[in-house]
C-alpha cells in the first residue's frame, strides 16, 4: 500500500537531519588565516567559494570564507564521481513507498541530494551553504515556496535558499523572506533589475552574473567586453546600498560569475563576491599585497564597447542605468497587495506602467531558443526584440 504523500517531507527531513553531525562555531580557528582575503574582509566583502567541491574547498579555504554556493550543474560532476551511488540506492527505498510521478520523483531526488551534499558541506567547513531550488520550479510560485521551506527546516541554521529572477520567483522570494528564510535571489543581471528585487522581494542577497555580461559583449563580437560585468556590479551594489540606508530593504549585493583574478581586486569592497576556485587561486598569484587592495566601490571603468552605437543599439546602458519611470514604478507597485498579484499579474502592472521591458512576458519559443544558446545568448536570435523596445 501506498505511503500518504503529506508524510513525505518529514520522512525526507528526517532522513537528511539524521546523519547530520555539524559543529557549529567550534571549526573556525582550525583553518589557517590570509592577510590578503583578511585585507578584502576589512574592506566589507564577505567571501564565498563558489564550488560544491570538498576536494576545491579544501585546498583555498581560510578562516575568511563564510560561505559555500553550489547548483545542480556543480551537484551533478559530483554525483558522477560516483562518491553518492549509495546514497541514491538509499533515495530510491525512501520514495518507493510513495506514488510520485515523474516530475515528483525528479523534484524530490534533485531536493534531496541538494540538501545531502549541503548538509556535508556544512559539516566539513561549517560555512554557509546556498543551496539551489530545480529550475522547473522557476515559474511557479507555490512549490517554489514550499520547496524553499523545506530547504530551511532542513537546516535553518546555515543554509541559503537560491531563487531566480522570474516573475514568480520574485513573489516566491517576498513570501518566504517574510517568514525571514534568508535567499539568494539568483539569476540578476543589472542594477535596475537587483532595485526591483531589493524593493519587491526583500532578499538577504541579490546578484550580478558578471562575467557572463563580458562574454556577452566579446562572443557577439561587439568589442573585449573588459568592465561590462564589472559596471553594472558597482552599480547595482550602489543602488542597493542607497535603499538600505534608506531602510527600504536589507539586501546585499553578491558579485557572481567572476572569470579573472584581476575582478576580485577590481571590486574590492562590494558587499560579496563569490569566487570560483579557479579565480581565487588566480586572485592570490597577482602578486598583491593587502596594501595593494583598495575599496573600488567609488570606481567608474570604462567599458569595452568597440562601437559606441552599440551601446545605444544594444542598450548596454540599461545594466546599470535606473530609469525615472522604473523608480516611479516601483512606488506604484509597493501601495499594492502584492499578495493577491500573480506572475501574469506582476509582468502586467510592469507593462502598465512603462516598464515592460523589465519584467518581460517570454513566449516558449523564447525560453527555448535561450535553453539551446546555454549561458551566453546570440544577439542575433534577440535583434528584433531589442529593437522594439524604444526609448520613448
Amino acid at each position: 500500500m501506498a505511503k500518504d504523500k503529506t508524510t513525505l517531507a518529514g520522512n525526507v527531513q528526517k532522513f537528511l537531519r539524521d546523519s547530520f553531525r555539524p559543529k557549529f562555531g567550534k571549526l573556525r580557528d582550525t583553518f589557517s588565516s590570509d592577510p590578503l582575503w583578511q585585507k578584502l574582509r576589512q574592506l566589507g566583502s564577505e567571501l564565498w567559494l563558489d564550488t560544491g567541491s570538498m576536494e576545491e574547498a579544501r585546498k583555498l579555504w581560510t578562516r575568511q570564507f563564510s560561505a559555500l554556493t553550489t547548483n545542480n550543474t556543480l551537484l551533478n560532476k559530483e554525483v558522477q564521481t560516483g562518491r553518492y551511488d549509495s546514497l541514491m540506492a538509499d533515495i530510491a527505498r525512501l520514495l518507493r513507498p510513495y506514488e510520485l510521478g515523474d516530475k515528483e520523483k525528479m523534484l524530490e531526488i534533485a531536493f534531496i541530494l541538494n540538501a545531502w551534499h549541503g548538509l556535508r558541506l556544512v559539516e566539513k567547513f561549517d560555512a554557509f551553504v546556498s543551496v539551489e531550488e530545480h529550475t522547473d520550479l522557476a515559474q511557479d510560485v507555490h512549490l517554489a515556496i514550499e520547496y524553499a521551506k523545506r530547504y530551511h527546516a532542513v537546516c535553518p541554521e546555515r543554509f541559503i535558499v537560491k531563487i531566480p529572477f522570474t516573475p514568480a520567483g520574485l513573489l516566491a522570494t517576498r513570501k518566504v523572506a517574510d517568514e525571514e528564510i534568508p535567499v539568494n535571489h539568483t539569476l540578476g543581471f543589472s542594477a535596475r533589475q537587483n532595485y526591483i528585487i531589493a524593493r519587491i522581494a526583500k532578499p538577504v542577497y541579490v546578484n550580478v552574473f558578471l562575467g557572463r555580461l563580458n562574454s556577452f559583449v566579446k562572443d557577439n563580437g561587439l568589442g573585449d567586453g573588459a568592465y561590462i560585468g564589472e559596471k553594472a556590479t558597482l552599480a547595482s551594489q550602489n543602488a542597493v546600498l542607497r535603499l538600505r540606508q534608506e531602510g527600504k530593504t536589507m539586501s546585499k549585493q553578491i558579485g557572481a560569475s567572476f572569470r579573472e583574478g584581476a575582478q576580485v581586486r577590481d571590486l574590492a569592497g562590494i558587499d560579496v563576491m563569490t569566487i570560483p576556485p579557479k579565480v581565487a587561486a588566480q586572485f592570490r598569484e597577482l602578486g598583491l599585497s593587502p596594501d595593494d587592495v583598495t575599496d573600488k566601490t567609488g570606481a567608474d571603468y570604462a567599458v569595452g564597447v568597440t562601437n559606441e552605437a552599440d551601446i545605444d543599439r544594444i542598450r548596454v546602458d540599461t545594466l546599470w542605468n535606473i530609469p525615472d519611470e522604473l523608480v516611479a514604478c516601483l512606488d506604484a507597485l509597493e501601495q499594492e497587495n502584492l499578495d493577491n498579484f500573480t506572475a501574469d499579474d506582476l509582468v502586467a502592472f510592469f507593462a502598465d506602467h512603462r516598464c515592460g521591458d523589465v519584467i518581460v512576458p517570454w513566449t516558449d519559443q523564447q525560453i527555448q531558443t535561450s535553453t539551446q544558446e546555454g549561458k551566453i545568448p546570440k544577439l542575433a536570435n534577440w535583434k528584433e526584440l531589442l529593437a522594439s523596445k524604444s526609448r520613448s
